[in-house]
């Protein structure tokens, strides 16, 4: 499987976009990665509002004991305490849910700012990178064949370069139509520049 272009100006040019395409790629995850630790940032908020909570509904258990323990009075003075404590326990649910929401929102905010235009990145960049194998692979697979050096020729008369099949020959077609070896394989050549696939040697 032949990666880059036998020649030289287009291998840099692939080379090029294969680098450009990985540093976008690398910025737009760093991006992502930045967005996501910012809004999860915002999951703090939560945490303290557990915490207080946390230790609203710790006081007023603890108070609700104590006067729980005054003989006649206690079960009717701890009740408020009791309720209060269930106060607290709404807090600690609220701040929990809060940060599972900004948990989720620093997902979706990074997938959508560094996996998104990553994933575009690389399909269009293998989109051309795939192409090129295939076309180098199918011209190689041509040269290989039984009258190849004819089929390529082909493919360079039917090209979309007719400048360089002109450069062969002032009649191209006619000399290959009469099966001459010269403009057959220099149109061949053509075929094989084309696609950036060196001759064998």
């Amino acid at each position: 499987m032949q990666i880059y272009s036998a020649s030289n100006a287009v291998r840099a040019r692939q080379v090029a976009g294969d680098v450009v395409a990985v540093g976008l790629v690398v910025v737009f995850v760093a991006l992502g990665l930045a967005v996501a630790a910012f809004v999860g940032g915002l999951a703090e908020l939560g945490r303290q509002i557990e915490e207080a909570g946390a230790g609203f509904q710790g006081t007023m258990d603890d108070a609700s004991r104590v006067l729980g323990g005054i003989p006649l009075l206690g079960g009717a003075a701890s009740a408020p305490f009791d309720g209060a404590a269930g106060a607290g326990q709404t807090l600690v649910d609220a701040g929990r849910q809060q940060q599972d929401d900004v948990g989720r929102a620093a997902l979706v905010a990074g997938l959508l700012v560094g996996g998104l235009p990553s994933t575009v990145v690389l399909w269009v960049w293998l989109r051309g990178r795939v192409a090129f194998v295939r076309r180098a692979s199918s011209v190689r697979g041509l040269l290989a064949l039984p009258g190849g050096e004819d089929l390529l020729a082909l493919r360079a008369l039917t090209g979309r370069d007719a400048r360089a099949a002109l450069a062969v020959s002032p009649d191209p077609v006619a000399s290959w139509r009469a099966g001459d070896p010269v403009v057959v394989r220099r149109l061949a050549d053509v075929a094989l520049r084309e696609a950036g696939v060196a001759r064998p040697r």
